[in-house]
């Protein structure tokens, strides 16, 4: 896999990060609630690590 397609790959995680997060505004989540939280702390330590195994100066 190139370095391009992983850069594309982590801009849609990140997208779904943003959907976990708008789905902890609900209400009536319940204990659901824990798996997004989970889910949530998992992709940003995934997009932590794609950082510091890419640098910024690689990252554009």
């Amino acid at each position: 896999m190139d370095l391009q397609t992983i850069k594309e790959r982590i801009t849609i995680v990140q997208s779904k990060r943003q959907y976990l997060l708008s789905l902890l505004e609900q209400p009536n989540l319940g204990t659901l609630r824990i798996d997004v939280n989970q889910a949530l702390e998992e992709l940003d330590e995934l997009i932590d690590e794609f950082r510091r195994a890419i640098p910024e100066q690689e990252n554009s």
